[in-house]
């Protein structure tokens, strides 16, 4: 009894995570020093890549923001309020797959194609699956069709006289 009256209170002090609510997701105990190693381990790895590309800017500007967050923060619960970026553990997950991306990249170096190289086009008539969206616009109406056909062939009747301007100032001066 005595022990209970004591724990209970510091267990309410000590904020413990007790699930993340993603089915998969484990909750880490020292996230924000998991955080840090990778963050760290990011910007190191991450020089491989020339100064000049733009992913490399994009990683390096995002990682730092995110390192110097966990550093200035101690709570996992401040970190992920500053980032917006969902939960420590996702945020951990994250970080790990940008370090296997980086390997990637340096293994594929997409960056060192050369000024002259031309990619080939290829089209094919091959019919497009039903659930993929062709994004071509509808059918227009019959009188656009019209119209088109009128001004195209000179027989566009616009009820104005060519003296007159087709749209006026507002300014009618009536005599």
């Amino acid at each position: 009894m005595f022990l209970r009256r004591i724990a209970r209170p510091l267990m309410m002090m000590a904020k413990v995570k007790e699930t993340t609510g993603i089915v998969g997701l484990e909750v880490v105990p020292n996230a924000r020093e998991v955080l840090i190693n990778l963050y760290r381990k990011t910007l190191e790895e991450i020089k491989a890549v020339p100064e000049d590309e733009g992913y490399r800017k994009a990683v390096e500007s995002f990682t730092r923001h995110r390192l110097n967050v966990c550093v200035e923060e101690h709570e996992s619960e401040m970190i992920e309020k500053r980032l917006g970026c969902g939960q420590v553990e996702e945020l951990i997950e994250e970080a790990q797959d940008e370090l296997k991306l980086i390997g990637h990249m340096n293994e594929w170096k997409p960056w060192g194609i050369p000024d002259d190289y031309e990619c080939e086009v290829i089209e094919n008539d091959a019919p497009v699956p039903k659930h993929i969206p062709l994004h071509r616009p509808g059918p227009l109406p019959e009188e656009f069709y019209n119209t088109m056909e009128a001004v195209t062939s000179g027989k566009l009747d616009t009820g104005s006289k060519k003296d007159e301007p087709a749209i006026s100032s507002g300014n009618s001066q009536s005599k």
